[in-house]
């Protein structure tokens, strides 16, 4: 995203999505979130997430458990009335996909605020009040209503690329929709 934002003067705007918010906020196991799908190959998914990671150029580390975001969404959402940069979005990334943190936990989330230069005395309370609770609401229902059904969902005029995707192909989508607006 820094290479494209650079490159293309792109400008974003965090919108969360409610991925398995049934989760506990001990976390679980990925094998026990997955034990009632026969479907779903557990390697193989893992697999396949690294590989396209790898492809768009990602850290990702062997997470084991799956945890639930939604007091790290809140945050989120906080720092981004903070004049934030995407500081706190990448260092929560890194802590879940790459070094298997459990980003419900308040102490893991202030350490966090705090390497992304937030004042974790707010953020605390930010956290402990549910604040932004309501505002994570309404990106929630955003997402419902646009239909997205997976992490990251890139989006502008009612056009989307799903998924963790390679630089180009982003690419490719930031060019049509400058021709989009300068067919406008």
């Amino acid at each position: 995203m820094e290479k494209l934002k650079q490159e293309h003067n792109v400008e974003t705007r965090w919108i969360h999505f409610p991925l398995h918010p049934e989760t506990p906020e001990e976390g679980q196991s990925i094998e026990d979130m997955f034990r009632h799908r026969a479907d779903v190959d557990i390697s193989a998914m893992r697999e396949n997430m690294r590989s396209r990671m790898e492809e768009a150029g990602l850290p990702y580390g062997n997470r084991g458990m799956i945890y639930n975001s939604r007091l790290a969404q809140e945050l989120g959402v906080w720092a981004d009335t903070q004049q934030s940069t995407d500081d706190i979005h990448d260092l929560l990334f890194r802590a879940y996909f790459v070094e298997n943190q459990n980003i419900s936990d308040v102490e893991v989330l202030l350490k966090l605020a705090g390497k992304a230069g937030l004042d974790q005395v707010e953020a605390r309370k930010v956290l402990q009040e549910r604040t932004f609770s309501p505002r994570l609401d309404e990106d929630w229902a955003r997402s419902r209503q646009a239909g997205i059904m997976s992490v990251p969902t890139f989006s502008s005029r009612e056009l989307y690329v799903v998924g963790c995707q390679p630089y180009e192909l982003l690419e490719r989508f930031v060019n049509h929709l400058n021709e989009l607006s300068a067919g406008n």
